[in-house]
């Protein structure tokens, strides 16, 4: 099925309802491995951080990392998760060269946290209840670099190359329950929900969540039903998207593919699909398997996981302002309606403007500068604007020496330039460009008097009256000064030296 058989969007939805299941594996931020003491850190030598362990050799035994328990039951607690009272792990058997034990140990029908929600906010406004089915734990695989192809996939590679540095990382997985009633607005609805649940993850300080970087990403599994069935259709699972975006267009992607198929009486193959980022399609991975395949038993070699009550409660009492709460909080704080806020959040701006104000701006001024100039300059680097060479302290100064009078937004626009182009703090752009407000009231006054010399015609028409042109006279003095002049001042003295009053 390639993307010019789709059947469009509005035809699909006017003859099915989609279901979603998401799935995200959220990659946990501790400084070992979930069943043994090999460093997590990023960045070193292909398989050196590696043990008997993790490479499943023979009389080796793992033990379970409890900083991973304990976030796994934060984030079930986050998600208003019941918690189990006893759990324990299992072996999932599979068998493929990134996991070199030949199965991985996770948790198959005892998890740790189940039964919870999370609300999501679109765009609108619109509140949408995602339900949780579980959120379980288990451990990462090791890294395929497929060589020789075309595509990067094993299919067509010469040879693959195996990095196990990976393999044994804490994961959480957070299944969703059926998500269903969304209609039209499914892909935007799970667009929300992965965002949301990165916020969350975040907030709660147990992982950085980059998706980017592979530390979250979501499986897509989407069905149809024919309209007025209350039968789900056969699934589709698009493994591995690593990006807000991509986890709309996958959803709509396979809406549109799913409803070609049965308007031409196809049927659904259950399989797992891969997504392509440059046109937004899927393609056929391996067709999916049953829970039963992967032959799940209990984990012999670990001792079931049984948090004690009060340890759950005094986990709870530590979590922090969950990010839908705070968000409602600041907004109102600023002043601003969802729109702005959204806008805020699509930017990635909320942490930065609050540090920004915890700096010493007011909110005005911070929402400002990070959602005008300094948006402007990540947008055209390609950026995010965490990434951009500008901290929330040189923001809070920016907007200190505009509000103290010693730059106007002409000259504050400057100053970020030189910041971003590593030329120093505000304070030395300052100093080395040159940039602050022309303050001297003798140079203004001689400036102005210049200004009327030279355009005596207009000067003549706002003594008739029209003070609409005194901006001629105030751009003139802005020009003499290079921009560095006090706009509203100069006005002023132009309408002194007339006689004129507004």
């Amino acid at each position: 099925m390639t993307v010019t058989e789709l059947l469009s969007y509005d035809a699909a939805l006017a003859a099915y309802d989609p279901v979603m299941g998401l799935e995200v594996h959220v990659e946990l931020g501790t400084r070992t491995k979930m069943f043994c003491g090999c460093s997590t850190e990023l960045g070193a030598e292909p398989n050196s951080q590696t043990c008997p362990t993790c490479l499943g050799l023979p009389g080796s035994l793992p033990v379970v990392n409890a900083i991973g328990v304990e976030s796994a039951i934060k984030i079930g607690l986050a998600l208003n998760c019941e918690i189990a009272e006893w759990c324990r792990f299992a072996r999932k058997n599979y068998f493929y060269p990134d996991m070199p034990k030949n199965f991985q140990t996770s948790q198959y029908d005892e998890p740790i946290a189940f039964n919870g929600y999370l609300d999501v906010q679109l765009e609108d406004g619109e509140v949408f209840r995602v339900e949780i089915e579980r959120a379980h734990m288990e451990e990462d695989t090791g890294k395929s670099t497929h060589v020789g192809g075309a595509t990067g996939r094993i299919h067509g590679a010469s040879h693959s190359l195996l990095d196990y540095n990976r393999a044994g990382i804490p994961l959480i997985e957070i299944v969703t329950k059926p998500i269903v009633g969304a209609g039209e607005r499914a892909p935007e609805v799970a667009k929300a929900y992965v965002a949301e649940l990165r916020e969350l993850i975040k907030a709660l300080g147990v992982s950085e969540a980059r998706m980017e970087m592979g530390q979250m990403r979501c499986d897509v599994n989407l069905s149809l039903m024919p309209k007025g069935s209350e039968k789900f259709g056969t699934r589709s699972e698009t493994k591995n998207v690593n990006s807000l975006r991509s986890v709309e267009r996958a959803a709509r992607f396979e809406i549109q593919r799913h409803a070609a198929v049965l308007q031409s009486g196809g049927t659904i193959i259950q399989e797992t699909r891969h997504f392509h980022e440059d046109d937004g399609s899927t393609t056929s991975g391996r067709v999916k398997e049953e829970a039963e395949d992967y032959r799940y038993f209990p984990e012999p070699d670990l001792v079931p996981v049984a948090p004690s009550r009060d340890w759950v409660e005094e986990l709870r009492a530590t979590l922090p302002e969950l990010p839908r709460v705070r968000r409602n909080r600041l907004r109102e704080d600023w002043g601003i309606n969802e729109h702005d806020m959204q806008s805020i959040l699509n930017a990635g701006a909320v942490d930065l403007i609050v540090a920004t104000i915890e700096a010493g701006a007011d909110s005005a001024a911070a929402r400002k500068w990070w959602m005008g100039e300094l948006a402007r300059n990540a947008n055209e680097q390609g950026k995010g604007l965490d990434e951009l060479p500008m901290t929330p302290a040189d923001v809070a100064r920016v907007a200190a020496l505009v509000a103290e009078g010693s730059l106007n937004d002409k000259l504050a626009r400057q100053v970020i330039e030189g910041v971003l182009a590593g030329e120093g703090t505000p304070d030395e752009v300052v100093d080395k460009r040159g940039l602050k407000v022309v303050s001297d009231e003798g140079a203004l006054g001689a400036a102005v008097d210049e200004a009327i010399a030279a355009n005596a015609g207009i000067a003549d028409k706002i003594r008739g009256g029209k003070v609409a042109a005194v901006g001629a006279l105030v751009g003139a003095v802005m020009k003499t000064t290079r921009g560095q002049a006090d706009a509203a001042r100069v006005k002023e003295l132009i309408l002194e030296k007339l006689g004129v009053s507004e």
